[in-house]
């Protein structure tokens, strides 16, 4: 799912209520944070996949980042990674970044996303009820956006290179 969302500032208050924000290490501060989907079970469900190491890449649209006006990412590049709950969990370090047809996306790119999905079909019909929900939409602030096999997605891999201690190993 869309890792980009870095403008989104909502947190869903089912999983940020009575949970204390433990403290954020120096070296985080000034970091960019990184949003995978919307707060929620789904978000939960990435950010253990990547604390565990299962997932190591992920794919945005790259018109999210054209409509906010924000900058693509490059190799190097690193963000802090947020909990449902908005809490930071580990800064991520990009090692690659391309554009790609959505079209032309292979199944190195889906099976290191490492959400289970079987094959580049199975990844793309996830993906693309996400990209054309309402919520989605509303981010985009384009009711007529529809994605297609010439929509241009910003693939990225990356490595945690740092974690909170109370996240586990």
């Amino acid at each position: 799912m869309s890792n980009h969302l870095s403008h989104y500032d909502g947190a869903d208050p089912a999983h940020a209520e009575g949970n204390a924000a433990p403290e954020t290490p120096e070296s985080w501060a000034g970091l960019p944070r990184e949003e995978f989907a919307f707060p929620g079970p789904l978000r939960d469900r990435l950010v253990a996949a990547i604390l565990e190491g299962r997932k190591t890449s992920g794919t945005a649209l790259l018109t999210e980042y054209l409509s906010a006006g924000e900058t693509l990412p490059r190799a190097g590049d690193r963000s802090v990674l947020v909990d449902s709950g908005n809490r930071p969990v580990a800064v991520l370090e990009r090692t690659a970044v391309r554009i790609a047809r959505l079209a032309d996306v292979d199944e190195a790119h889906v099976h290191a996303e490492g959400e289970g999905y079987e094959d580049v079909a199975a990844w793309r019909a996830a993906h693309e009820e996400f990209w054309d929900s309402p919520a989605y939409i509303e981010v985009l602030s384009d009711p007529t956006f529809r994605v297609d096999d010439d929509t241009l997605v910003v693939l990225d891999q990356f490595r945690v290179c740092e974690r909170r201690p109370d996240t586990g190993a």
